[in-house]
């Protein structure tokens, strides 16, 4: 455990975290309680204020790097020879010293440790004067972040840390850790929670609502799935056969029952243009279920950890992107590149590549054509997806804060999901309900609707919908709860470390005669990260050969046989 960091987070949320610069809008707040009073919380509006930081701050290290190294890189949607922090997870050579492994676990536990501070203070130090309404729906915005964490944190290392008291593992870090099933079943919950205790409407832009945590649940619900056999979650039922072809049928009709809800009830709308998600003025649109919120302004103006610097590792030019890129090394794999299909429109807006024209960069210029009005990259086709131009073109970017919120969960997500949980476990569904959503995905990328859709189908629409959102690492790690080896032969024919460029004979992108080097061959371990030698020798609960505990849950706070009344 990065026991400093746990240390910083706890710290902040003791002084209060309001005294942060980290506020626009909703995050636009003046703390208004004294830090010498007894309570910290004596109104409803300083419990909204306490969850505004739950919404960028602790999550800035996860987006720097996390987000896209894992979702992105370690599933071979990107290629990046050069870079320390991508490479070594898309070549399976990461070792227990690999740089970003220290980062990723502590950017989570942060979110984990600023969660778990919000929930108890709400709890412990909240006057009569705060309504008990705003008590649960401070406390569910805060478990929602939780939740959504230890799914990450589940599916990227499996056995971790459950904790629900930043304070005591501050003190006592060197602990055992919980099962992966555990693990997953505590986010359950606490997105489960956050699905009653959320309004239906949020209370400003940006926040978080009951459909949400819906979607969120469509997305668990999946994953647990996988890692159980029949019925509900009890401790005993896990899977130990990774290829035995089936799911668990309790959780995809739970997941199917999650995706009706948000498709049936909520307010939220596909964007009826694909390109249109990834424009800063439509931040928080009808289609974003919850993005990371990022302040616009300078790093000087609004301070470091606010700031959306994810432009940064994916702009190539200062043409298209203010300041320091390093876009330049990190490109869209050639497996990626090779799997649109030609008419399919999100490739123009999730790659680069000669030729592309985008009318909102380079303004001034007459707009950007790839290729032309720059040379183009020799290591491939650039990432475009929140590459957003200069702030001469939109007046809100700076040098590593472009102003573009993260996307967490879309609603064509939970399309997705409810198509992929009426699959189910059949071979392929031509069920008209999992057609009308899939195809609702499908035809606004400009692609004919299917009559039939298999694993293969969703599979291939879900990598092609959210490429470079950090998605696609998981959907492998969730077939590979119950069809591992599919998973494993899928990796290692992935041409991955591919090399190519445009081709100006041909007019199109070739790759090089000569596969990619130093990849090393993915086996099942390879679903797993290991854990870091600095947290392995702070608590040695974390070697590879240490026994995780079994968490003691106690009884449900929510029932899910009543959740979705």
């Amino acid at each position: 455990m990065k026991i400093n960091n746990i240390i910083f987070i706890a710290g902040l949320v003791g002084i209060g975290m309001t005294a942060m610069s980290c506020a626009d809008d909703f995050l636009d707040q003046k703390n208004t309680t004294s830090l010498n009073q007894n309570t910290f919380f004596d109104s409803d509006n300083a419990v909204k204020e306490a969850t505004s930081t739950l919404y960028n701050y602790v999550w800035n290290s996860f987006n720097g790097k996390l987000y896209y190294s894992m979702g992105d890189g370690r599933s071979n949607n990107i290629t990046a020879q050069w870079s320390n922090y991508i490479k070594v997870y898309t070549n399976f050579n990461e070792t227990s010293l690999s740089e970003g492994l220290q980062e990723g676990w502590g950017s989570l536990y942060s979110v984990v440790a600023q969660s778990n501070n919000v929930i108890n203070n709400i709890k412990m130090k909240s006057s009569s004067a705060v309504s008990e309404n705003a008590k649960n729906q401070g406390i569910a915005e805060a478990r929602f972040m939780r939740g959504l964490a230890y799914w990450y944190l589940a599916s990227l290392w499996g056995n971790v840390i459950l904790y629900e008291n930043t304070s005591d593992l501050v003190n006592h870090y060197v602990v055992p850790t919980n099962p992966r099933a555990d693990v997953m079943e505590f986010a359950i919950r606490d997105m489960e929670f956050a699905a009653k205790y959320l309004p239906t409407v949020a209370p400003e832009t940006g926040r978080v609502n009951k459909y949400s945590a819906f979607g969120m649940l469509s997305r668990f619900y999946l994953s647990m799935a996988g890692l159980t056999t029949e019925g509900q979650y009890n401790g005993t039922n896990v899977a130990t056969n990774f290829n035995r072809g089936i799911r668990n049928p309790y959780y995809l009709n739970l997941a199917r029952m999650a995706a009706e809800k948000v498709i049936k009830e909520s307010d939220f709308k596909l964007m009826s243009n694909y390109a249109s998600l990834f424009k800063i003025a439509n931040n928080n649109c009808s289609e974003d279920m919850f993005q990371l919120q990022w302040l616009t302004g300078s790093t000087d103006a609004i301070g470091w950890g606010c700031n959306q610097d994810i432009t940064s590792f994916f702009g190539w030019s200062t043409m298209v992107s203010d300041g320091t890129n390093w876009g330049g090394a990190t490109c869209c794999s050639w497996n990626l590149f090779n799997e649109y299909e030609s008419s399919d429109l999100r490739r123009h807006e999730s790659v680069a590549s000669y030729g592309d024209y985008y009318a909102d960069i380079n303004i001034k210029g007459g707009g950007y054509t790839y290729g032309v009005t720059e040379s183009a990259s020799t290591n491939g086709a650039n990432i475009k997806k929140y590459v957003v131009g200069t702030h001469d073109d939109n007046g809100v970017s700076y040098k590593q804060s472009s102003g573009i919120n993260t996307h967490m969960l879309r609603l064509a997500e939970v399309y997705l999901n409810l198509a992929e949980a009426i699959l189910g476990n059949n071979a392929s569904t031509t069920d008209a309900e999992a057609l009308q959503y899939f195809n609702a995905v499908r035809t606004r990328a400009g692609l004919e609707p299917k009559s039939v859709i298999d694993n293969e189908a969703l599979r291939h629409e879900r990598r092609m919908e959210f490429a470079f959102e950090g998605l696609y690492w998981y959907d492998l790690v969730n077939r590979a709860y119950y069809k591992q080896q599919e998973v494993v032969n899928y990796l290692n024919n992935q041409d991955r470390n591919r090399t190519y460029k445009y081709d100006s004979g041909s007019a199109s992108y070739k790759p090089s005669e000569k596969p990619g080097t130093g990849v090393a061959t993915a086996t099942a371990a390879s679903m797993l990260l290991p854990y870091s030698d600095a947290d392995q020798n702070k608590n040695h609960y974390l070697k590879s050969n240490a026994t995780p505990m079994a968490y003691n849950f106690g009884s449900r706070e929510v029932d899910e046989a009543t959740l979705f009344e």
